[in-house]
């Protein structure tokens, strides 16, 4: 891969920053070549389609565990149907979030490697599996973090929606970057882990 690497300074400790990749196998990639590395520790950030219309743009989500619907993940731990997240993470950034009094969802999400095959039908069964979201890494990323002994959790944000009939792009406030607030909430959650 070809990302580069920033180590930076802060609130006093060294934090390791990489762009996110986007699609399973890549997020895997990241936590396989960062592992090797000597990285021990994974926070990652990004948006994702919700399959609720009430969660709206900008929503903090925490991923409790991943409908897995794409192949990478499989190549990490046993075949089942969820992969489950790390509970002891999940709760260090629940707690980031309450002491910053940020609104959130601790859900299930539903990653898939397959954007155009997001149907009525897939969706609708997806939320009958309890989904919040959609979105092409977690699961490969929960994985991954499993199969290296790394610690792995994850801060979603509310984007697009699937959650009508048609696919509903949502624009935000553009006069607030939500992906800066959410890099600097997850830069946060970096230094209680």
């Amino acid at each position: 891969m070809n990302y580069p690497l920033y180590e930076l300074e802060y609130e006093g400790k060294k934090i390791t920053l990489i762009q996110a990749a986007v699609g399973s196998p890549m997020a895997a990639g990241q936590i396989e070549e960062l592992s090797a590395l000597g990285c021990k520790k994974f926070i990652a950030c990004g948006m994702c389609g919700v399959l609720q219309k009430e969660l709206a743009v900008g929503h903090l989500i925490i991923p409790i565990a991943a409908v897995r619907d794409e192949g990478t993940s499989y190549h990490y731990v046993k075949p089942s149907r969820e992969v489950i997240a790390n509970e002891n993470v999940v709760q260090i950034i629940e707690n980031a979030l309450m002491d910053k009094k940020l609104p959130y969802i601790k859900a299930k999400t539903w990653t898939t490697d397959a954007l155009y095959r997001e149907t009525k039908e897939k969706v609708a069964q997806r939320k009958s599996e309890g989904c919040v979201t959609v979105e092409m890494e977690t699961s490969a990323y929960i994985a991954a973090s499993q199969f290296n002994k790394v610690e792995f959790g994850q801060i979603l944000c509310s984007g697009d929606s699937l959650a009508g009939e048609e696919w509903d792009k949502r624009e935000y406030n553009k006069k607030i970057d939500i992906r800066e607030f959410v890099l600097r909430v997850t830069l946060d959650v970096c230094l209680e882990m």
